[in-house]
């Protein structure tokens, strides 16, 4: 008996110990649904610790498969980082919760340049992320008189030797910047005009590419491709030859954004979390590690020269001013369908 009641007394020390301690509440759990490789890993650690939660990240590959995902019936996710355009289809159809700004003090610091181009300006039901844009590589030693215009496609020097991406919107959008035009336009004639653009470049190309574009530039077997700045900081740590421009005229930039699912369970935690991103010092060391831009205006003199200096990753305010995020354009995407069929069809 005796035993016994020393027993229970160990057990009942031991149970108001972990009470104390706290070790019996369980952590808050906010679920990330993100790109791989989306964010450095000693931030993730840092806010857990900040905020006594646990953070569990799943990734997708593309917008389309996240979406089909979420349409489908998978659910227990607090926050994602779809792109702009996928944003606003999210939101359109009810997806989305709307942002509570007294929770985000840190709005202050992002960037208002950048905010005149976003398909959600007043940041109601989204936040910019992690910035990217299209342009042009080259290899140094073969491309001779280089200049960031979209006009280097009519270098016949160059013929066979030059990719343009596989995209509609991204070739289609090119020729548009190059004509003066936006490269969201559903004006019938812009949109013919361009398309005689692409046909004429298309005779100096190798051919329409997404994906062997980055390994062809770096074994040389390309001289001069359009791509996106992502991939070609990948090839340039391979390659000091590979070098990148973005044209004058423009180009498209995208946005990932971060936003609240309108089931989220954890929805003070994931504005937390926002909150967190655009904290100016947290925004410098995640552009620094994935080597994307984070528009935060206070964060940017802190950058790296590398950093700095890159058109692959920072555009000038002269050039950011000229390009476009990309839009779902809804029943007139079905002209540039059209326009991309008879480019694709000339010779």
């Amino acid at each position: 008996m005796k035993k016994n009641l020393i027993g229970m007394l160990i057990v009942f020390v031991m149970a108001f110990a972990l009470l104390q301690s706290g070790c019996s509440r369980p952590k808050s759990v906010l679920h990330i649904y993100t790109w791989a490789d989306y964010i450095k890993p000693e931030l993730v650690k840092r806010f857990e610790q900040e905020n006594n939660c646990q953070v569990v990240i799943d990734t997708f590959d593309s917008n389309e498969a996240m979406y089909a995902k979420l349409k489908a019936g998978a659910s227990g996710y607090d926050l994602i980082t779809p792109s702009s355009y996928m944003v606003k289809i999210m939101f359109s159809q009810g997806m989305l919760k709307p942002l509570n700004h007294d929770l985000l003090p840190n709005l202050k610091h992002v960037d208002p340049d950048y905010l005149k181009i976003a398909l959600d300006p007043p940041m109601h039901h989204s936040v910019p992320y992690m910035l990217t844009n299209t342009g042009i590589a080259y290899l140094k030693s073969k491309v001779k008189d280089f200049k960031p215009t979209w006009a280097m496609f009519d270098r016949k020097d160059l013929k066979g030797r030059m990719t343009m991406l596989n995209d509609m919107r991204e070739t289609i959008g090119a020729a548009l910047k190059s004509l003066g035009y936006s490269l969201n336009t559903t004006n019938e004639k812009e949109l013919e005009a361009a398309r005689d653009v692409v046909i004429r470049w298309k005779r100096n190309l190798a051919k329409f590419e997404n994906e062997q574009y980055k390994t062809g530039l770096a074994s040389g077997e390309f001289k001069l491709v359009h791509g996106y700045s992502g991939d070609i900081l990948q090839v340039q740590a391979e390659s000091k030859d590979i070098a990148f421009g973005v044209p004058v005229e423009g180009t498209s930039v995208a946005c990932d954004d971060l936003v609240i699912l309108k089931d989220a369970a954890q929805v003070e935690l994931a504005h937390t979390f926002i909150n967190f991103i655009h904290d100016p010092d947290v925004a410098l060391q995640n552009t620094e590690f994935i080597k994307y831009l984070c528009p935060n205006k206070d964060a940017y003199p802190k950058l790296s020269d590398e950093i700095k200096n890159n058109p692959a990753i920072f555009l000038s305010p002269e050039i950011r001013a000229k390009s476009e995020v990309i839009t779902d354009l809804g029943a007139e995407n079905a002209k540039y369908t059209k326009v991309w069929d008879q480019i694709k069809a000339a010779e």
